[in-house]
C-alpha cells in the first residue's frame, strides 16, 4: 500500500479528540512535513540548478497537476510575474481538467494521461523547458502523459510525489520525493503532502530568480507596482538601496516609470 493511503496510528481516534488536540495533532505532523522535505534538498537543489539553466537559455518552467497538486501549480506560477516581474509565460502552472478545477474537484481529470500531453502540446513545448509533474500519490495518468510528452521533445521532465518509485517517478529525469508519509485524515493528501508540495514549489520558483537575477540582496527588486501596498514596498526598497528619505524614492520612482532598477542607477 502507499504511504499516503495508510492509515496514521497518531490520528486513529480523531473523531474522539477535542479541538485543540485535533490542531495540535495536525500541526505536529505539518513539522513532519516540513522534515520530508529536508530530506530531499539534493534533489530540489538539483531542480533549481535546473530550472536557472533552462531560463537563461531562454526556456520556460511548467508545473502539472490534477486537483490539489494542480491548484499548487498554477497558484505558485500565478505568483511570479507580480513577485519577481517576469512576463506570464515563464512559469506556466497546468490543471488537469482546466481552470474550472481550480474552484472545483473534478478527481475523474487525473486519470487521463493523453490530456496531460495534449495540455501541453498547445505551449509548443521544446528542448530548453522543464516539466515538472506533481502528484502525491505519483501515479496520476494526466501527469504521467505530461511527463513522458516531456521526454519526447527533449525537455526535462522532473516528479514530486511523496511516495518513492512511483509511476511519475520512472519516467521523470530528476525526481524529488517527499516521504510525508500517512495523512492525518486517511489518503487525504491536501494536507501534508500538499504542504510540502507548497513548500518545494516556492523552493523551485524562488530559487531560480534568485540565481537568474530577479533579487537583489533580498528584495524583489523586479516588483510591479499593481496596488497601494506594492508601490509603498518599492519605495522602501528603494530607500533601502541607496538610502534617501521616502518622498524622494517615490519621486524617482515616478520620473522612471515605477522600475526600480532605473531608480537606483
Amino acid at each position: 500500500m502507499l504511504k499516503t493511503e495508510m492509515r496514521n496510528e497518531a490520528s486513529k481516534h480523531i473523531d474522539k479528540m477535542d479541538s485543540l488536540s485535533i490542531v495540535k495533532l495536525m500541526n505536529e505532523e505539518n513539522m513532519n512535513a516540513v522534515k520530508a522535505v529536508d530530506a530531499a534538498l539534493d534533489k530540489v537543489a538539483e531542480v533549481c540548478d535546473t530550472v536557472a539553466d533552462s531560463f537563461e537559455k531562454g526556456g520556460r518552467l511548467f508545473y502539472v497537476g490534477a486537483g490539489t497538486s494542480g491548484r499548487l501549480a498554477v497558484a505558485d506560477a500565478a505568483e511570479c510575474p507580480p513577485t519577481f516581474g517576469v512576463p506570464r509565460d515563464l512559469v506556466i502552472g497546468i490543471i488537469a481538467g482546466g481552470e474550472k478545477c481550480m474552484v472545483q474537484a473534478a478527481e475523474a481529470e487525473e486519470d487521463d494521461a493523453s490530456a496531460g500531453e495534449r495540455d501541453l502540446k498547445k505551449y509548443d513545448l521544446c528542448d530548453k523547458d522543464v516539466v515538472v509533474g506533481i502528484s502525491a500519490s505519483g501515479g496520476a495518468s494526466y501527469v504521467v502523459g505530461a511527463l513522458e510528452y516531456a521526454n519526447s521533445v527533449g525537455a526535462v521532465s522532473v516528479s514530486l510525489s511523496s511516495n518513492a518509485d512511483s509511476p511519475i517517478e520512472k519516467v521523470a529525469k530528476i525526481g524529488i520525493v517527499v516521504d510525508t508519509g500517512a495523512e492525518v485524515i486517511t489518503g487525504s493528501t491536501r494536507l501534508k503532502s500538499g504542504t510540502a508540495q507548497k513548500l518545494v514549489l516556492n523552493m523551485i520558483s524562488t530559487c531560480s530568480m534568485v540565481r537568474t537575477g530577479k533579487v537583489y540582496e533580498n528584495m524583489m527588486i523586479n516588483l510591479r507596482p499593481s496596488n497601494v501596498k506594492l508601490k509603498a514596498r518599492m519605495v522602501r526598497i528603494v530607500c533601502e538601496i541607496i538610502g534617501c528619505d521616502a518622498d524622494t524614492a517615490e519621486q524617482l520612482l515616478e520620473k522612471n516609470d515605477w522600475n526600480i532598477r532605473k531608480a537606483v542607477e
